[in-house]
Formats: C-alpha cells, structure tokens, sequence
C-alpha cells in the first residue's frame, strides 16, 4: 500500500469508529453525516467521497458486526470445548483492549431491536444466525463428553449472551474488569 492509500484507510477508519459512537449514542435518526463529519474533523462532502450516504456507513458498520461473527462460528476441525475456551479468549481479549469491538455488540444490539434502521440492515441481520452452528459444536462437545448435557440451542444462547453482557457492560463501563474467559467456558463444561 502506497502512503496515500495508508492515509485514506485510516481515515475511513476514523470515519467508522465516530459513526460506531455516535449511532450508539444518538441512535441511527439522531446521528447526522454532519455530526460524524465533525467528530473526525472533516467536511461533510469530503466524508461523502468515503461513504455516500450515512445508510451506507451504517450497513458497512453492521456488515462488520455480521461477518465476524460468523466467520468465527464456521465448522471447525477444533475440539469443541477448546473451540469455546479460544473463542472467549479471542472475544474478551478484544473487548478489553479495543473500545471498537465492545461497542460493536451494543451497535448490533441496537440494530435488532430499532425500527429506525434502515430496511438494508434488517435484511442482512435476518441471515445472521450465531446460535444454530454454535449449537451444532455443541452438540460434538456433549457426545464426546467434554460439554455438558441440556439443550444445545439453549447452551449455545448462554455462551453468547454472557459475551454480549459483558460487552455491552464493558462498552459503557471500561473501567470494570473484565470477566476471564474461563468462567464463560465454564457455563458449557461437562461437570
């Protein structure tokens, strides 16, 4: 990459990080392209040279909140309680050191449930399933022995809720701890 092109990644970036605050602040009605333009310090037109429109900087901030998500729940050769304890990991280790991937979780949280997102975003967030794959890992973890017994699909909402909490928390409180990640594999571990 050529400095220029380094420049002009950094400041789409920029532009993504104060829209992720402000939607989350304000809500996607609230937030203006005006108000994003500000907080990274540059003029309106020269935002809409990264982003057309702020429905386009919204659904390119979801779609990172879908396909992270769902690149990490893809089959895997994995033992499945190892699956689980990298996965907390990899997710609580984020959320604790990058203010960005915690409030994500309340980002997506927020889309599900306003009826103010555009029609874009709750089209992709209907194929956004984390729970049915993960519920099948499950499913391999119980009959090798390793995950316990009790409903997949409901072990699967556990595990992930727990993450969610503890981002949404973390997101607005950084100055909490943050739980370790073995205390949230511990909810799947066989007893």
């Amino acid at each position: 990459m050529t400095i220029r092109e380094d420049q002009k990644e950094k400041r789409r970036q920029d532009i993504l990080y104060a829209g992720l605050g402000l939607f989350i602040q304000k809500g996607y009605s609230g937030t203006t392209i005006k108000d994003i333009a500000r907080t990274v310090g540059m003029s309106t037109g020269l935002l809409f040279h990264y982003f057309a429109s702020k429905k386009e900087l919204y659904l390119a901030l979801v779609s990172l909140g879908v396909e992270g998500p769902m690149n990490t729940v893809q089959p895997t050769q994995m033992e499945p309680l190892a699956f689980f304890a990298t996965t907390a990991d990899f997710v609580l280790e984020n959320i604790r050191t990058e203010p960005f991937f915690a409030k994500m979780f309340v980002l997506m949280h927020q889309a599900y449930y306003s009826d103010d997102v555009p029609a874009s975003v709750k089209e992709l967030l209907s194929g956004f399933d984390i729970y049915t794959p993960t519920a099948d890992i499950i499913r391999q973890g119980q009959a090798n022995g390793t995950i316990r017994e009790g409903d997949a699909l409901a072990l699967s909402i556990a595990f992930w809720s727990a993450i969610q909490g503890i981002a949404e928390t973390l997101a607005v409180h950084a100055h909490l701890p943050c739980p370790q990640s073995e205390w949230i594999t511990d909810l799947l571990r066989a007893k």
